[in-house]
C-alpha cells in the first residue's frame, strides 16, 4: 500500500484546531504508516495544541482582516503573498497527496496553493453560516464536508457531503463516566453540577454574567464548574474561595466534565455545539455577537429550531437569564426533553464519514 500523505490546516481557536486533530487521528487509524503535517499561523494556538497532540506543524505569516481601519489591514497584502510563497515551498517539498481545511486564516493560503496545483482538497465546515474563505475555496475543492442543513446558497451543491462535526472519541460513552468525572473535578456528589464553558479563551459576557449571579446560582443548588478562559483567569480566580465554586482557565478531561454536569450554559461556537449534541445535556446557548457572520447564534438556532436547547441573547441576559434559568432548574421534564432531543441531533460518526470522503479521493486519484 501506498504510504500516503496528508497536509491538514485549520487553527485559530479550538473550533479549527481539535476538528483538525481529530480528522488526523483517524487517518491515522485507517492508514497507519501515513505522514502528516499541519500548517498553522503563527502566533496563534494550533502552534502549542498540535505538537501536543504529536504532530509536526508548520507556522505562516497571516492574519485574517479586522473590521475596522487598522495598521494590521495594512499589513495583510504583504502576509497573503508570504503566506502564499511558503505555502508552495510547503506543498513542493512535502508533496501531499490530499490537503485538508478545517478553517482559519492559515487554510486560505494553503488550499489556495494546493488547487492551483491540481492536489485535491477538503474543507470541513463546521458552522452553519460558512466564513468567506472558505467560500472561496470551496470552488475548486473536491468535496466539502458540513455539519448542517441548506448550505447550498453558500457552496456548490454536488461537492456538499452532510457528515457533521469531527468530536473527540472519548465523549462517545460519557454515561458510564459520571462517578469518575465528579472524583476527578472533586465535586459534591450530592449537588448539581452547572457547567459554564466560555471557549478556549474565555467569553467576557459569559464571565460577567456568572460573576454577577453567582450568589443566585449557588442558592439555586448547583455546584459551579466555571471554565473562564485563559484570558480572564486571573481576574475571576478568586472564586475559588467560596465553596462549591471551581474556576478553571482550561479544562483537560472534556469527557469526565461532561459526564458529571447536569446543565450547561455555553457559547454556541460550531464545536461546543457537536459536542453538546453528543453528551446530550440540557443546555443555554449564549452565543457571542462578535464573530463573522453572527455565526454563533445561527448555530444555537438549529439547535432551539429542533427544541433541543435554549438561546438567550447577550443583549437580554440582564432582563431573562434569571427567569429562564430558574425555570429550567426547577423543570425536570423539560430537563429531559431537551436531553433528548438535542441527543437526536448527535453526529457520532463524522469523523469517520470525513475519512471516508477522503479515502475515496484517494482512490479515485489511483
Amino acid at each position: 500500500m501506498k504510504n500516503y500523505k496528508f497536509i491538514l490546516s485549520g487553527g485559530g481557536t479550538g473550533g479549527h484546531i481539535y476538528p483538525a486533530i481529530a480528522i488526523a487521528n483517524e487517518l491515522k487509524q485507517r492508514f497507519p504508516d501515513a505522514e502528516f503535517l499541519f500548517v498553522g499561523a503563527n502566533d496563534k494556538m494550533e502552534m502549542q495544541k498540535v505538537p501536543q497532540a504529536g504532530y509536526p506543524i508548520e507556522g505562516l505569516w497571516i492574519a485574517g482582516l479586522q473590521r475596522k481601519i487598522t495598521w494590521q489591514n495594512m499589513m495583510f497584502p504583504l502576509k497573503l503573498i508570504s503566506s502564499l510563497w511558503k505555502s508552495k515551498r510547503i506543498i513542493k517539498k512535502f508533496k501531499p497527496d490530499v490537503v485538508i481545511g478545517t478553517g482559519g486564516f492559515a487554510s486560505g493560503p494553503l488550499l489556495q496553493v494546493a488547487n492551483k496545483a491540481q492536489i485535491p482538497t477538503v474543507i470541513q465546515e463546521q458552522n452553519s453560516y460558512p466564513g468567506i474563505t472558505n467560500k472561496i475555496l470551496s470552488r475548486k475543492a473536491q468535496k466539502v464536508c458540513v455539519a448542517y442543513d441548506h448550505l447550498e446558497s453558500f457552496f456548490p451543491k454536488n461537492k456538499i457531503v452532510f457528515t457533521g462535526n469531527p468530536v473527540r472519541q472519548d465523549l462517545l460513552d460519557i454515561d458510564s463516566k459520571r462517578a469518575e468525572g465528579i472524583s476527578y473535578f472533586k465535586l459534591n456528589n450530592s449537588k448539581k453540577t452547572l457547567l459554564i464553558l466560555g471557549g478556549s479563551l474565555g467569553a467576557r459576557r459569559v464571565n460577567q454574567l456568572i460573576e454577577k449571579e453567582l450568589d443566585f446560582l449557588l442558592a439555586s443548588g448547583v455546584q459551579v464548574y466555571w471554565q473562564c478562559g485563559k484570558l480572564y483567569f486571573e481576574e475571576y480566580k478568586k472564586y475559588n474561595e467560596h465553596e462549591n465554586v471551581h474556576v478553571v482557565s482550561f479544562i483537560d478531561r472534556m469527557d469526565l466534565i461532561y459526564a458529571a454536569s447536569d446543565i450547561v450554559i455555553s457559547r454556541a461556537g460550531a464545536s461546543s455545539v457537536s459536542e453538546l449534541c453528543l453528551v446530550g445535556k440540557p443546555t443555554i446557548f449564549i452565543p457571542s455577537p462578535n464573530v463573522a457572520e453572527d455565526h454563533q447564534t445561527k448555530n444555537a438556532r438549529a439547535i432551539v429550531e429542533k427544541n433541543g436547547a435554549i438561546l438567550i441573547k447577550e443583549n437580554e441576559l440582564d432582563e431573562k437569564f434569571k427567569t429562564i434559568f430558574s425555570d429550567l432548574m426547577a423543570n425536570e421534564s423539560l430537563q429531559q426533553a431537551l436531553r433528548q432531543n438535542i441527543k437526536k441531533l448527535a453526529k457520532p460518526n463524522a469523523t469517520k464519514d470525513i475519512v471516508e470522503e477522503i479515502t475515496k479521493l484517494l482512490e479515485r486519484r489511483k
